[in-house]
């Protein structure tokens, strides 16, 4: 198959663009906009961002008058789809929901410039000009998603907002947000403050891959209060975003053990004396599966459903380390009392039983895919991290997947293979890499890739301690992902990977302008180097399955 990519115009790749043609449509002071019902949101993204970039004010048009900008929902379209003409009589943008429009406003953006990612004018007065042209389009998957760790290094709030904008600007509609780990709490729950007061501060922090000898030596932490996630969920959802929380459970929860003790295995440890985890990997301290354990955690998920209205909740469910509980008598005791098959049952049994709970309140469970042993309930989802096979064996078992593989979409792998590049990580993923990324795979039939409800980039922050650090982890290749997430690409030996990289100059410029500190093509700058850091590379291709 050939691939009919632009080699010019927006990122990710429309499904047509016919022109431009003769002539262009002048954005002035004088221009005005007409909204129809339902958008709404457009409409105020279009004066808060784009009009201030540009120096307009672009005012509702009077009733009857002509508008230089049209918006419009068309049911005949489908959901998220988007058409947008530019012509004699202006600029027109009918999508087939708010979204649809919302995401025909971002092509429009990219089509009038670098400059129009820029927070105020660089040329007062200049007309901003939109060549004539038609742009059709419509995205491939309905779950286009970048998960966001913030429980091994904490991102404040603004930076949270700042990544939910730049989503927004690739098409990306999905923020799964990490927010619970052994490094780290990251959410206020009312009825357990200590979850916040001690479980999200570290008193230091390992500084590079865990066999590093170097340590940060002052506390790091941080959290969200509930009007801070209620702003960050309004903001995203003004941006057409789902944010889908994650809580993990049983593993990776020592945080939530320092705060409350009773919470872990205390006939094998001393769980009084645990702090919040100061290194990386993973804790052999993981949850008690008592019978507390899980009302406390209801009670979390209780305030988690009433500041999250996502379909789905994330509840983790990987890497459980089954040491204590083979070692500790209330477990095993647990065991004989549920009749389940050993240490792996009792997780199953632990997932089971949110998974039902969640059900019960109208929710969806999604999980990694460690929560498949053992079964699921029939609305459960899962996140296929440790490649393709549990992605597979999800959809033929009928339950919907998001396909996340490590080897192919962490971006916390390393982008070259260079020395210069700061603390190495995993598999080298370049841009081309990921471009050539495909979600669904080969072995699955027609029915069963209608299960993948789409894909996944996610970002783990071990070695990524601030903005700067995470900003050249993830661009340029979330913008290669976000065009294998949405556009109709070809199959990956057959993309146009040339093409993408002469689309890439211009959108650096748009990166620029926002001010993302992206690795450039020639590598790191001297200032984004970590000389003597020790990572945890890994040669060789990774494997795709």
């Amino acid at each position: 198959m050939t691939d009919t990519t632009p080699t010019t115009g927006p990122i990710p790749a429309p499904l047509t663009l016919d022109g431009p043609g003769q002539g262009a449509v002048a954005l002035t002071p004088e221009t005005t906009v007409a909204g129809g019902p339902g958008t709404g949101t457009t409409e105020r993204w279009l004066r808060a961002v784009l009009g201030p970039a540009l120096g307009l004010t672009l005012p509702t048009a009077p009733p009857g008058a002509p508008a230089g900008l049209r918006l419009r929902v068309d049911d005949t379209l489908g959901p998220e789809e988007y058409r947008l003409t530019s012509g004699a009589d202006g600029v027109e943008i009918a999508g087939g929901d708010a979204a649809g429009v919302f995401w025909g406003a971002q092509t429009l953006r990219q089509l009038i410039g670098p400059d129009a990612f820029r927070r105020a004018p660089l040329r007062p007065g200049a007309a901003h000009r939109v060549p004539h042209l038609t742009v059709r389009d419509a995205p491939r998957f309905r779950w286009r998603g970048l998960m966001l760790d913030v429980a091994r290094h904490f991102m404040p709030k603004d930076g949270v907002l700042r990544y939910l904008d730049l989503m927004a600007a690739h098409k990306l509609n999905v923020l799964h947000f990490h927010l619970t780990d052994d490094q780290g709490w990251r959410i206020e729950i009312l009825r357990y403050p200590e979850l916040t007061a001690t479980g999200a501060w570290r008193p230091r922090t390992k500084y590079g891959h865990r066999a590093s000898p170097l340590w940060e030596d002052k506390p790091h932490g941080g959290h969200y209060t509930q009007d801070d996630i209620r702003e960050i969920v309004a903001y995203a959802a003004e941006r057409h975003i789902t944010v889908v929380p994650e809580i993990d459970v049983p593993g990776h929860s020592q945080a939530a053990i320092a705060a409350y003790p009773e919470l872990g295995n205390t006939d094998v440890v001393d769980t009084a004396a645990l702090g919040v985890w100061d290194t990386w990997g993973v804790s052999p301290n993981v949850l008690a599966p008592s019978e507390n354990t899980l009302r406390f955690y209801e009670g979390v998920f209780e305030e988690l459903l009433g500041l999250f209205p996502s379909e789905f909740v994330h509840v983790g469910g990987d890497e459980c380390p089954k040491e204590q509980w083979r070692a500790s008598p209330a477990a095993q005791a647990r065991i004989a009392e549920l009749g389940v098959d050993g240490e792996d049952g009792l997780q199953s049994w632990f997932i089971r039983h949110f998974d039902r709970w969640l059900t019960a309140r109208g929710r969806r469970l999604i999980g990694w895919d460690e929560i498949l042993e053992g079964g699921l309930a029939e609305g459960a989802a899962v996140s296929s991290w440790r490649g393709y096979a549990g992605g597979i064996a999800a959809a033929r078992a009928g339950h919907d997947v998001v396909m996340c593989p490590e080897q192919q979409v962490y971006l916390d792998h390393r982008q070259h293979g260079g020395p210069d590049e700061p603390v190495p990580i995993g598999y080298v993923r370049t841009l081309e890499d990921v471009y050539r990324f495909e979600p669904v795979p080969p072995a699955l039939t027609e029915a069963e890739a209608a299960r993948v409800l789409g894909t996944q980039a996610n970002v783990w922050t071990e070695v990524m301690e601030n903005q700067a650090r995470v900003d050249y982890q993830v661009f340029p290749r979330l913008a290669a992902f976000a065009e294998v997430a949405w556009s109709a690409l070809p199959a990956p030996a057959d993309r146009d990977f040339a093409g993408f990289e002469e689309r890439m100059a211009e959108h650096y410029r748009r990166l620029d302008a926002l001010g993302v500190a992206y690795r450039r093509p020639g590598g790191p700058l001297p200032w984004e180097r970590r000389p003597g850091v020790l990572g945890r590379p890994i040669e060789g291709a990774p494997p795709n399955k």
